[in-house]
């Protein structure tokens, strides 16, 4: 990786432009500019939903993405460099399979809602998709590596999984949508 900062406020970037970890200066518009900020984003919310109660399996799990997520961010900062690898995205589907495997199948959608822990996790969530969709635009400009792509759909699905199971966990549930087709089936019982 490019020089650690010793120095935070260098007065650099004041032109609207920033150094990439191979010490190009792009301007802070730029999709892999955007893309590496959805992903920092997305590690500060991973932070604060570690702020919360949670069971320790979850926690350590969180702390192994926020390390992954600053591989990625690092990834994305220097052009043609890989340090997301393949194994992190098996750690994410061995975690959704074991965590979802506990979960009741859903029957109607659900609100990003419950406890505060759960409401947190789905902010991850939408901040994981938004995070993809900036990787997506930047892959259409520039050649990247399939692994931070399906790294981030993949744990946004595993932040869904999350929210559910943090609704759960004291004896919580889902807040279902009060959907027309529900409201229907209610008033026919």
């Amino acid at each position: 990786m490019g020089n650690r900062l010793t120095q935070i406020a260098t007065r650099t970037g004041d032109n609207g432009s920033t150094g990439l970890g191979d010490n190009t200066r792009v301007s802070k518009d730029s999709l892999r500019v955007h893309a590496m900020g959805d992903v920092d984003e997305l590690n500060s919310q991973i932070g604060l939903l570690l702020c919360e109660a949670m069971p320790d399996g979850v926690r350590h799990l969180l702390v192994e993405v926020q390390h992954q997520l600053f591989n990625l961010g690092g990834e994305l900062s220097i052009p043609g460099f890989e340090l997301l690898k393949a194994d992190a995205l098996m750690v994410l589907d061995e975690a959704l399979a074991e965590h979802n495997a506990t979960l009741p199948r859903l029957q109607e959608f659900i609100l990003p809602a419950g406890t505060r822990a759960a409401s947190l996790a789905h902010v991850c969530r939408t901040v994981a998709r938004r995070a993809e969709r900036a990787v997506v635009a930047l892959e259409k400009a520039e050649a990247l590596k399939d692994t931070p792509r399906q790294y981030l759909n993949r744990l946004s699905d595993l932040m869904f999984v999350l929210a559910r199971v943090l609704n759960r966990m004291d004896g919580g549930d889902d807040v279902y949508w009060k959907s027309a087709r529900m409201a229907q089936a209610e008033t026919v019982s």
